[in-house]
């Protein structure tokens, strides 16, 4: 149905119509918009577009509006009434008819109706978690995950061709760092004392993971290894704790196309082929015995050194070939998820975007951190890491659905505080349980009809017509609205939406349940409420879909 953008076809037209009268004068349509008032007595929709009018068209606000609802050509049966408000506010009335013409629009389109044709034609990478091979994921990790694969999802269901990708640290200083840290707790398996290293890897993984290196019968290291076998030490154990990583990620409903190694980058000359685009257009030189990047030239505070004058290149080095390559991939839109942490990163690999051409098509969200609580007090970080709790805690405590739909309650610029108690109650205080309740107990209604042989008729309009209570236009009016509400959350990045909007509509649902029984003696009114709550469901498992959340027939 898209009310909104139904609104705006009109009201371009009626512009268009009051100009071919001489009513208007004006020479190009500036942007307006249209949303639902904020006071229900103000109408179903309201437009500035009379006051964005006035400066171009030279004219008051209200005489725009007057000459605007003139020449409005409304179909028939939608709009009840069009009111002029304040300096020249436009409010939309729309008759309730109206509004229930999206049930069989619904039943026409079943699972895909909230789907849009915003990304029709385009591909989409999505680069999330890439967390380093040197620990098991935290919490943080898993908000990062949960809104990297809603997002992807959402933009799917927007028309995008998605790619999932997960880039792999795998050189440098880390690698030798978690070597050195898995020697050092072999030699103390063997019974040494040891000094670890205050840079090494402190949490307890390190000693299982050195455990299970002899229990694999991996000989014990020599007394003074060479580089090369701390290496070699280091990249066995990024292994182990890479698999770890992915089989978190499978058990949160986390899969990805792609595992990117940043190995492959020195491998297939990646980022040499980078600097050479970046010399031949005038954005890198050399100073000092440094190879620096002109960063100052697309507004980074500084320029940035991406090879050393040791010769050794920097991380910096390896994300411009990186998403060198990403682009080289045709891709119209990348989005990269990371941490909060990385705020002073985001403009130097902005820079170098531009520098490489493809201005525009790159989109950092930053994750804010997540604190965890237990009947609202802080959980202490005691656990098997020692500085963080792992995503598997935090998953085999509460679940992978109430981990993922509770990682979504927030923007992701947001602070989130998570209530593992809260998590697991059966109770309107826990979000993910009062939707998915919702669902099943709609599946639960479904199951007495058909118990009493209730068939769920086509929705007639003779039929629909009988839905008058201000609960259904309520939930009529959520449903219309919906798929613009997805597309807004795709254009905007912002699967958060879809959380706020299957939470409104799980509260009105339960809310009319509570008051009005489904299945009664009265044959047409059930029929007709049937069609109404079947679609329901219908929308909350779309929305369920999008965020990786399960929608249950039975709880």
């Amino acid at each position: 149905m898209r009310p909104k953008e139904h609104i705006r076809e009109l009201l371009t037209q009626a512009l268009q119509q009051a100009r071919s009268a001489g009513e208007l004068n004006f020479e190009t349509l500036p942007a307006f918009e249209v949303e639902a008032p904020k006071q229900a007595d103000h109408g179903d929709l309201a437009t500035n577009l009379a006051m964005v009018m006035a400066k171009p068209a030279r004219m008051a606000p209200r005489k725009i509006a007057e000459s605007i609802i003139k020449n409005l050509a409304a179909p028939e049966g939608m709009l009840q009434k069009v009111e002029i408000a304040g300096p020249g506010f436009i409010n939309f009335f729309i008759e309730e008819a109206y509004w229930r013409r999206v049930i069989p629009e619904i039943r026409s389109l079943g699972p895909v109706y909230g789907n849009c044709g915003l990304g029709q034609g385009l591909k989409a990478q999505v680069e999330f978690v890439s967390a380093n091979p040197t620990g098991p994921l935290h919490i943080g990790h898993g908000r990062g995950a949960a809104l990297g694969d809603a997002l992807a999802n959402l933009l799917t269901a927007a028309g995008y061709e998605v790619v999932r990708e997960y880039y792999i640290n795998d050189v440098g200083n880390q690698i030798n760092t978690l070597g050195k840290s898995l020697y050092f707790r072999l030699r103390e398996l063997q019974g040494e004392k040891i000094e670890f290293p205050e840079d090494g890897y402190q949490g307890d993984y390190m000693k299982d993971l050195a455990r299970d290196y002899l229990a694999a019968g991996n000989p014990q290291p020599c007394a003074n290894p060479t580089k090369e076998e701390i290496i070699t030490l280091g990249r066995y154990a990024g292994d182990v704790i890479l698999a770890g990583i992915k089989q978190d990620l499978e058990d949160f409903g986390v899969t990805f196309d792609r595992w990117f190694s940043e190995t492959d980058l020195y491998r297939q000359g990646l980022v040499e082929k980078s600097f050479d685009l970046l010399k031949e257009k005038g954005f890198l030189y050399e100073h000092e015995g440094a190879l620096w990047f002109k960063a100052t030239a697309f507004w980074d505070d500084k320029d940035r050194v991406v090879r050393r004058s040791t010769g050794v290149t920097t991380y910096f080095a390896s994300d411009i070939a990186y998403h060198h390559y990403k682009f080289q991939q045709d891709y119209d839109l990348v989005v990269d998820i990371w941490g909060a942490d990385h705020h002073g990163y985001v403009p130097r690999l902005h820079a170098a975007v531009e520098a490489l051409g493809c201005e525009g098509r790159l989109k950092v969200i930053l994750v804010q951190l997540v604190s965890l609580l237990r009947h609202g007090e802080p959980v202490a970080m005691t656990t098997r890491g020692g500085t963080f709790v792992t995503l598997r805690e935090v998953i085999d405590e509460v679940g992978k659905d109430a981990a993922r739909f509770i990682f979504l309650t927030r923007r992701a610029d947001s602070h989130l505080d998570f209530d593992l108690e809260v998590a697991k109650t059966q109770s309107p205080e826990n979000p993910v349980y009062y939707v998915q309740y919702a669902h099943a107990r709609l599946a639960s209604v479904f199951r007495q009809a058909e118990a009493q042989n209730i068939a769920i008729p086509e929705p007639a309009p003779t039929l629909l017509a009988l839905l008058q209570l201000p609960e259904e236009t309520s939930l009529l009016k959520l449903l219309a609205n919906y798929p613009e509400l997805v597309e807004a959350a795709a254009r905007n990045l912002e699967p958060h939406r879809i959380t706020y909007f299957l939470t409104e509509l799980a509260s009105q649902l339960h809310s009319y349940y509570y008051k009005h029984r489904f299945i009664s003696e009265d044959a047409a009114l059930t029929q007709a409420r049937l069609c109404l709550v079947q679609v329901i469901q219908t929308v909350l498992a779309h929305g369920l879909g999008i965020l990786g959340v399960e929608a249950p027939d039975t709880m």
